[in-house]
């Protein structure tokens, strides 16, 4: 068995050992167990976290929270309850005792999470949501956790069950994730959890007023609430000359396998686009032993996102690794494998990856008649327009608590917390959804992380080094935080988020 760190808690811990708000990790009967303080009261949870094994020991306490410095994901300390995405399994709990100044952690407890009943006046009749990504996934998985028994119905266009998308550009293109980390659950989770899924199905029609939806096959879903979780598409642009061969996006597995595999033997790639998405493909095919080139729009890759210190950290960062950049450049045609950009400058690629940013998928939602603005505007629980019809992820267009403003963000965990929220208030609960946006990328093996939400500032103020890849970055608009970035910061990145949660707009 692998050494696991830190004393055995079964043995006892003087208890002014930790300060209020601290943890241990340390180990009971050779499982790692973390023990936190909370005022005078002590907890033992899991050490690991259940969503990519992030250290809970070196996480933040936030009230009755344990939260996860990989990826922010949230754990009750009281039952081990998983709390917010983009985890969902929650972690074990042990009986602590305590005996005079000693702290003693006891025997594994079998399950600490209460078991939920819906009543059956607040039970819809049915659910159906469509869009099977990040908050299709999570506001099915929600509805089952809270308790709820009826019909659940998820229509997704995508040939594949929910999956991890965020690896399709990072681990999995790379070649270095195992098949097994992209579905967020195995195939015989929705035959457990009663959930229908249909998979290749597109929604012709929604009727609002008859509640009932209507495949592209003919199939009609009646339901007595709805969640719309469509998503987004990639931008396509045209490019003269290419053949429907060449050209790569990356948004689905489907397109994430196509890409993996015409890698495998491609010698030089052109990436079109400095977005997050192009830069991680850039990384991703790179450590495949690929030549990468990128052409993009911007004086530096990702200045508008996070500003022109850690853009220049990233172009630094891509050309230490043998990437190639043509900035302020894009591509204008193409004669084979010779592609030619704007600035007359010529490339051999023998495929193209186009990454030039996504729209929101609100067709659907615009011919069903629901208010929409660059998205479909939800209110502070999610609904729209509509009354029994929810919008979650890419295509919601929210209410910042923060700044008041309405925003629409395409990140990862913001749809799965999205969907979580929606699936309560479809319950009923009347939850408002105010959690403090957070999106990762990890390129070359450096992670930033960012909180909050800043589509334009006056100032950015760096504590510490961007280059030494050690900083927190501030990105601030009349002398208010509206979000924060942070490499080798962990711990500061989730204290920078409890901090946005405290700061709600009146």
């Amino acid at each position: 068995m692998e050494s696991v760190p830190g004393p055995d808690l079964s043995h006892g811990i003087a208890s002014d050992r930790l300060a209020d708000g601290s943890m241990l990790q340390g180990t009971v009967d050779g499982e790692a167990v973390v023990l936190a303080r909370r005022g005078d009261e002590f907890f033992a949870v899991g050490a690991t976290c259940t969503h990519y094994g992030g250290p809970l020991a070196k996480g933040l306490i936030v009230g009755d929270q344990l939260r996860c410095p990989l990826h922010h994901a949230c754990f009750s300390l009281r039952t081990g309850e998983v709390l917010r995405a983009p985890a969902f399994d929650s972690i074990p709990c042990w009986r602590v005792e305590r005996v005079g100044g000693t702290i003693f952690v006891r025997e594994k407890l079998t399950s600490s999470v209460p078991a939920r009943r819906i009543p059956a006046e607040q039970a819809p009749s049915s659910v159906v949501i469509v869009g099977g990504g990040a908050a299709g996934f999570a506001a099915a998985d929600t509805l089952r956790r809270e308790g709820y028994a009826g019909p659940v119905t998820i229509v997704s266009a995508d040939a594949s069950a929910p999956y991890d998308r965020p690896n399709l550009s990072k681990d999995f293109l790379s070649g270095e994730a195992p098949e097994d980390w992209l579905p967020l659950r195995p195939a015989e989770y929705y035959e457990k959890q009663q959930i229908t899924l249909l998979l290749n199905s597109r929604v012709a029609t929604l009727d609002v007023h008859k509640k009932r939806i209507e495949l592209e096959t003919g199939a009609v879903h009646e339901f007595d609430r709805l969640l719309l979780a469509t998503g987004a598409e990639p931008i396509r642009l045209p490019v003269p000359g290419a053949a429907e061969s060449q050209i790569f996006y990356l948004r689905t597995e489907a397109q994430s396998r196509a890409l993996a595999a015409k890698a495998a033997t491609a010698k030089q790639v052109l990436i079109v686009g400095g977005s997050f998405i192009g830069l991680e493909v850039a990384a991703a095919l790179r450590e495949r032993g690929v030549t990468v080139h990128v052409a993009a729009l911007e004086r530096q890759p990702l200045e508008r996102v996070l500003g022109p210190e850690i853009g220049a950290f990233i172009r630094h960062l891509h050309e230490s690794h043998g990437v190639t950049f043509h900035l302020e450049d894009t591509v204008t045609r193409v004669e084979g494998s010779k592609v030619t950009l704007r600035s007359g400058a010529t490339i051999e690629a023998d495929l193209i990856v186009l990454g030039v940013g996504v729209r929101p998928a609100v067709e659907l939602a615009e011919r069903a008649g629901l208010k929409t603005d660059r998205g479909v505007l939800v209110d502070d629980y999610l609904e729209t327009s509509a009354p029994g019809i929810f919008a979650a992820g890419d295509i919601a267009r929210f209410r910042d608590p923060r700044t008041g403003e309405r925003i629409r963000v395409e990140h990862w965990v913001v749809a799965e917390r999205q969907g979580q929220v929606a699936a309560r208030n479809m319950l009923g609960r009347r939850e408002r959804y105010d959690a403090v946006p957070f999106f990762w990328t990890r390129q070359f093996g450096v992670s930033i992380k960012y909180v909050g939400h800043a589509e334009s500032w006056h100032d950015i103020v760096i504590d510490g080094n961007v280059e030494a890849r050690d900083c927190l970055v501030r990105f601030e608009r009349a002398g208010r935080t509206l979000a924060v970035a942070t490499i080798s910061r962990d711990l500061q990145s989730l204290k920078a988020e409890a901090a946005l949660e405290a700061s709600t707009s009146a």
